[in-house]
């Protein structure tokens, strides 16, 4: 599976098979978990376990397919000079809802470490406005998850 991916990053052609495209937003969505991780420049093992247990219960992947997804998405983030091409992939094939939850899942990884950087807190509002939702659904999503957060964090 994750062997078509390295050969859509490394083809010019536009494969539109339906898995192919499925593959291309799990690469997407995991250069954004970490994008986020790595935003305050301190990358927490709580970090690295949430976006792990994010990607195999969002995808249904196994560990070691996960790990190759991460390992692939990181080269793609680190070779990407911006995070619009992320997220036209996600707004071509995510629906609101899906929007909203990857939202949270980026609140969740903001909140790994118990704090709220500028940084982040940044990223977060270039985010939202990418994925063309509104002020509202962003703090929706952060009040939801700082409720999941355990008091003392």
């Amino acid at each position: 599976m994750l062997k078509l991916i390295k050969n859509m990053i490394g083809s010019k052609a536009q494969d539109t098979t339906p898995s192919h495209r499925y593959e291309r937003i799990q690469v997407v969505t995991c250069a954004l978990l970490l994008e986020m991780a790595h935003t305050d420049e301190e990358f927490h093992e709580a970090e690295a376990t949430l976006i792990e247990d994010l990607l195999q219960n969002r995808f249904d992947l196994p560990p070691a397919a996960v790990a190759e997804l991460i390992d692939l998405a990181h080269g793609e983030r680190q070779a990407s000079l911006d995070l619009y091409h992320f997220a036209r992939d996600i707004n071509e094939h995510f629906t609101i809802e899906e929007k909203v939850e990857l939202i949270e899942a980026l609140w969740r990884i903001v909140y790994a470490d118990g704090m709220l950087d500028k940084y982040e807190e940044y990223l977060m509002r270039q985010l939202t406005k990418l994925l063309r939702l509104s002020h509202r659904q962003m703090i929706d999503a952060k009040l939801k998850i700082l409720a999941e957060v355990p008091a003392g964090r």
